[in-house]
């Protein structure tokens, strides 16, 4: 089983991954720190407060002491004072620099180790030189270990208040590592097949380099792709307009020869076959266009400017199929203004209007609407042709998809070049079937559509 630096779940960050790691860490340094500190000084403390009680007990037992100092409890338990005793040779107590306070004589000259009133005590033995007497120098052990205590933690406050601050310096640290990756991240993001350039190298760390050198690599093997797929179509839908468009002619020339009946309506069929044709190698030629990394580049464009371009380019159109082609907009409304490729913005528009005059039927009505919707502007085109069955919505988007049954012509290309641009533009395009009477409704809504 491969061992893993980052856990799973919500924990797989590099913060988190960084913290789960080192916290416990630092603690573990801390508290090791912290042991070891409370040791040395303890040991440091004992043996120079030793040296000091055996000091003090020679130089009493040396001298015919008859008075003590004398100190309170509080300054014994608090201050650590030292409790001098002196006892006679038989081991009576004489003389004491705390009054009422009784220590066990402890046997054996040197130090020891007492308990007494519930409490730790370090002593000192000595015997007296000449009378047989004997000096015991006393201090609270509890005192001992409180002031090693202070001392170590004196050693280890600095330790303490950094690691926080090493801490907030880690996490901060790691914001900015993740923030630059995430920079990286929508570089990546914003590449597509219209913009395959690949990410910057500076400031890349050297850890996440190899990454960015392969992901530029497969953005260029990408881009070789899309050149050779737009080159292939572009080829294949030139190579085919030069024998359809000479087969229509040559059907042009043979209308007046056919006789009625029978090979009449063959050869109706065989021309609507190659208006087809002729239609598909057409949206073939323009989709390969419009897929060709965007020739126009962003600019503002008028929405208005550009819907009153398409409708007067087809009004010919509705004019022959006799459809009431119009556009619903208020003759005060500011102008709509739109980022994008004027020609990605006049194809959503051509495809979606063309699309709704082919499948209306004559004498029939084709409105385009500029509505105001939740603060934000939308575009619908209504027409008055059949619909779709609801089933079939999803697909109507892709390419070559026409819906069955229906008998307008057409190459199934307009709706899928329509929401191609319609992306590029930063648009959504959808469709949906009329309530009040059987039509369709093509809506077209960005959040950036907004009047300026």
């Amino acid at each position: 089983m491969k061992w893993h630096v980052f856990p799973q779940g919500p924990l797989c960050s590099i913060r988190r991954a960084l913290m789960l790691w080192l916290l416990p860490l630092f603690l573990v340094v801390a508290a090791t720190s912290a042991a070891l500190s409370w040791w040395s000084y303890g040991r440091m403390v004992d043996g120079f407060m030793d040296d000091q009680m055996q000091q003090l007990a020679s130089s009493i037992a040396s001298h015919q002491v008859t008075q003590l100092p004398q100190h309170t409890r509080e300054r014994v338990h608090e201050w650590g004072a030292y409790i001098v005793q002196v006892h006679a040779a038989g081991g009576r107590p004489e003389l004491s620099s705390v009054a009422g306070f009784e220590l066990p004589l402890q046997h054996g000259s040197g130090f020891h180790d007492a308990v007494h009133e519930g409490r730790r005590w370090r002593t000192y033995v000595v015997p007296a030189a000449g009378d047989g007497r004997i000096v015991q120098v006393a201090q609270s052990g509890s005192f001992r270990t409180r002031l090693a205590a202070e001392r170590a933690f004196t050693a280890i406050a600095p330790m303490l208040v950094l690691l926080p601050l090493a801490m907030l310096v880690l996490w901060l640290v790691a914001r900015a590592m993740a923030r630059a990756l995430q920079d990286i991240g929508r570089q990546a993001a914003q590449q597509d097949e219209h913009n395959l350039t690949g990410l910057a190298m500076d400031r890349v760390p050297i850890e996440i380099e190899p990454l960015v050198v392969s992901f530029n690599a497969l953005l260029g093997r990408l881009r070789d792709a899309f050149a050779t797929q737009r080159r292939f179509v572009q080829d294949a839908a030139h190579e085919l307009r030069t024998p359809v468009t000479a087969i229509g002619l040559q059907l042009e020339n043979l209308r007046c020869d056919v006789d009625c009946g029978a090979t009449s309506e063959r050869f109706g069929q065989l021309e609507a076959g190659v208006r087809r044709a002729q239609r598909v190698v057409d949206q073939m030629l323009r989709l390969s266009r419009q897929e060709a990394a965007g020739a126009d580049g962003p600019a503002i464009v008028d929405l208005q400017t550009q819907l009153r371009e398409s409708i007067n380019t087809l009004i010919a159109l509705a004019d022959q199929r006799h459809i009431d082609l119009g556009l619903a907009a208020d003759a005060h409304t500011a102008p709509l203004t739109l980022q994008c490729a004027a020609g990605d913005l006049r194809s959503v528009l051509d495809n979606l209007i063309e699309n709704a005059m082919r499948y209306t039927p004559e004498g029939g009505v084709v409105d385009v609407r500029l509505l105001h919707d939740q603060g934000r502007m939308a575009l619908e085109v209504v027409d008055t042709g059949p619909g779709i069955p609801p089933e079939l919505l999803p697909r109507v988007f892709d390419r070559f998809f026409r819906v069955p049954g229906n008998g307008a012509s057409g190459s199934g290309l307009g709706l899928a070049i329509a929401q191609a641009a319609a992306r590029r533009c930063g648009l959504a395009v959808t469709l949906r079937n009329r309530d009040d009477r059987s039509g369709l409704i093509a809506r077209v809504e960005a959040v950036g559509l907004t009047a300026t």
